[in-house]
């Protein structure tokens, strides 16, 4: 008989949060150093199988993620996917291995990848010290959800963060899975109606001949506005404990204006008092919350705090530390923009095929240059981002706008829908150092960043660029908390 846990108690309350940022941006180093300082460190879980599947191709160099597999409590699951992946000497500048595209008819071979990969990325994190880890999912992105939030769990992760959506049956499922109770959701399709089919996703930990149930973390819901907090608060499947409320200048994926929608001269969307968060309300809703987006200086912290927030989610001055997982190139690129007076962030309507608003960065070689964007052959291999529809014969299937635009139509997709996306799977894993291989070369990145990238200024002082530590000690200067410094 498996033996209960308690949840995750967030008492005392972070007053700083770091972004869940991209894919593996936010990695286990950043989440690591962040809560070695005593705040909240998060590991981004968007595409974690992919994450795992290539590092281990690429030699697992110090052997970091065959020692948390090591740890996985199932070891006979974690030892599959080390005999599925692990190359000892690399790929040798050969094309990665694919990972299987995700559906709901996935097996359990795929949700194994994604619960091993979640364990050994919140594993690392919490490695040698006491603070606490968050891992950051996207509503969006339905499928790997599950098996992705369970594996987080097995490693003792303490927050859950989720947006890009309203995950209002998240609660009701990490309740479950803390049970170690299947777990059944409905898969979200396309133009299907109540009366119609709809397959349902299903994950069963007690595949998983555990003793000790993990514990059930806290939930973090990101919001954009008080009225989806409040409809949280009332309808979410279980407890929530506290709110992100992000403003639409916070990089990744924004939360599209409400009402009719209007843009300015670039096609960016203009954001109006609909969009104005009431502090009031959110104040009396009871729970916590923490403010994100434009958070660059002690005296943004201070004004997040006078509105009664818990504290602040910080992400642009995150993801160009040290630590972050940005491939150092890149990195050093961006830092050379913002020290040039060159730095630029589109909010683009048409980057993501989700159709939410996205921040790309305009860097020299990235798919931000038309020329680069234009010289990609379009194809959808990842699939992260894909949304299920139904077939004229009525089955399930699959389509992306940033697939190839002849492949789109002929599943039923409008050719309108097409027009400048990026594929964000392919360029945000290219944004970490593990870009696929193709004939012409590796693919090319994407960067990703707040609106406010020049507040990275303040820390180029530094010729060897500045660490999750500098970051914390800037946000925090002069910064007084119920008697904390």
């Amino acid at each position: 008989m498996r033996t209960p846990t308690p949840s995750v108690d967030l008492d005392p309350l972070p007053l700083l949060i770091q972004g869940g940022m991209g894919v593996a941006v936010s990695n286990y180093r950043l989440a690591r150093a962040v809560a070695m300082t005593g705040h909240l460190g998060v590991v981004s879980g968007t595409a974690i199988d992919l994450v795992l599947a290539r590092r281990l191709q690429d030699g697992d160099p110090g052997g970091e993620m065959r020692d948390a597999m090591a740890r996985f409590p199932v070891p006979g699951i974690a030892d599959h996917v080390l005999e599925r992946y692990f190359l000892p000497s690399g790929r040798r500048g050969r094309p990665y291995r694919g990972v299987p595209m995700r559906s709901h008819r996935d097996n359990h071979a795929s949700q194994d990848l994604l619960a091993v990969a979640a364990f050994v990325e919140v594993a690392l994190a919490k490695r040698d010290h006491q603070g606490r880890i968050g891992i950051n999912l996207l509503t969006k992105v339905q499928v790997p959800t599950v098996p992705s939030l369970f594996g987080a769990m097995l490693a003792g992760v303490d927050v859950v963060l989720m947006g890009a959506g309203i995950p209002r049956d998240i609660p009701g499922i990490l309740d479950r899975l803390a049970a170690m109770e299947p777990v059944e959701t409905r898969l979200e399709v396309a133009g299907a109606s109540a009366r119609e089919s709809v397959p349902h996703l299903r994950f069963d930990p007690t595949r998983f001949p555990i003793d000790t149930a993990p514990r059930r973390p806290a939930f973090l819901p990101i919001v954009l506005s008080h009225t989806l907090a409040t409809v949280l608060v009332r309808k979410a499947s279980g407890s929530v404990e506290g709110f992100i409320v992000e403003a639409p200048t916070a990089g990744g994926h924004n939360a599209p204006p409400r009402g009719t929608g209007a843009y300015d001269a670039l096609g960016q969307p203009l954001y109006g008092d609909r969009d104005q968060v009431d502090f009031e309300v959110m104040r009396d809703l009871g729970l916590p919350f923490w403010l994100a987006g434009g958070i660059d200086s002690p005296e943004r912290v201070r004004e997040a705090l006078d509105t009664g927030a818990a504290g602040v989610q910080v992400g642009t001055l995150f993801a160009f530390c040290r630590e972050s997982g940005i491939a150092q190139p890149l990195r050093s690129a961006v830092l050379d923009a913002v020290h040039r007076g060159r730095e630029f962030v589109l909010t683009s309507s048409r980057a993501s095929s989700t159709g939410y608003p996205f921040k790309v960065a305009a860097i020299p070689g990235t798919l931000s240059e038309q020329a680069v964007y234009a010289a990609r052959t379009r194809l959808c291999d990842l699939g992260y981002l894909r949304e299920a529809y139904i077939k004229p014969s009525g089955g399930i299937g699959y389509r992306c706008a940033a697939e190839p635009v002849a492949d789109h139509i002929a599943k039923g997709g409008d050719a309108a829908a097409t027009v400048d996306r990026m594929c964000l799977c392919n360029g945000l894993s290219a944004a970490i150092g593990l870009g696929q291989v193709r004939g012409d070369g590796v693919e090319p990145a994407v960067i990703t960043s707040g609106d406010g990238l020049g507040s990275v200024r303040t820390f180029l002082d530094n010729s060897d660029g500045y660490s999750a530590a500098d970051v914390v000690t800037h946000l925090l200067r002069g910064v007084q908390v119920a008697g904390r410094a």
